[in-house]
């Protein structure tokens, strides 16, 4: 059962436990008889459970950056916050979107259920919007044909433990959005040359190389997403250094 199932069902257990005990149990009960302990747990616990229901389902919801395919932008450990509201606000658990309130630009950092599949979350960047035709060649991004261009930053030593040390940092310009990527000079990757279908969008990771995109597995329907990154809570990494908390990571904006 996913999380969002899990917390609709909470609810409605409790919320039904409650509303039995105000109509029914309670006018049964003697003037000195205690409440049944699942009466007061479901008491405690409805509004509670209601509360984290509607706030991650309508407004923000935590994720944890489990792989490296958005390195520079996220490392492993990185907890995140998304914004569900700025697409639109969708029904927990069916996904139908009740409220249109904007679609991603280009250069957001999304996260969205994985069309192969929707069970299991994903995080890209999106390149291509609906309509674009977007061509990857030579590890350089072309839209509509205009050429996103790229600027080296550093050499990519030892990045975070995650890339190798012939690897290149290069802020690229993604229409009005700059972002950092890393890519391996000497990996091959594949080309693409497409035409983004209505209702649909092309998405990359920043580590470019060393990423499962739509490259490889298509577009993201629209349908799919879950909402924007925006905002690092906390990074805990104990791999990285002895210290397990990548403090100078957390309160940064994602971009």
């Amino acid at each position: 059962m996913s999380f969002p199932a899990l917390m609709v069902t909470l609810v409605a257990v409790t919320g039904i436990i409650w509303l039995l005990d105000k109509w029914v149990w309670a006018a049964n009960r003697g003037p000195h008889e205690d409440e049944p302990i699942i009466v007061e747990y479901a008491k405690s616990f409805f509004p509670i459970i209601l509360a984290v229901l509607v706030v991650r389902s309508f407004f923000i919801e935590p994720f944890r950056i489990p792989s490296a395919s958005m390195v520079p932008t996220l490392r492993i450990g990185d907890f995140i916050l998304v914004n569900k509201f700025d697409y639109g606000v969708r029904l927990p658990v069916l996904n139908n979107k009740i409220i249109n309130m904007g679609a991603p630009e280009r250069g957001d950092v999304v996260v969205f259920r994985y069309p192969p599949n929707p069970q299991i979350d994903y995080i890209k960047r999106v390149v291509g919007l609906p309509g674009d035709r977007v061509q990857y060649k030579d590890k350089i991004v072309y839209i509509n044909g205009q050429m996103m261009t790229q600027e080296l930053q550093h050499k990519a030593v030892d990045l975070f433990g995650v890339v190798g040390a012939q690897d290149k940092v290069l802020t690229e310009q993604l229409g009005v959005m700059s972002h950092s990527i890393a890519i391996a000079p000497g990996r091959q990757r594949a080309q693409v040359d497409i035409i983004i279908p209505e209702g649909e969008y092309f998405v990359m990771g920043d580590n470019r190389d060393n990423s499962s995109d739509s490259r490889f597995w298509g577009t993201v329907p629209e349908a799919n997403l879950v909402g924007k990154a925006f905002y690092i809570w906390m990074s805990w990494d104990c791999n990285a250094s002895s210290i397990c908390i990548n403090g100078d990571r957390i309160g940064n904006s994602i971009n």
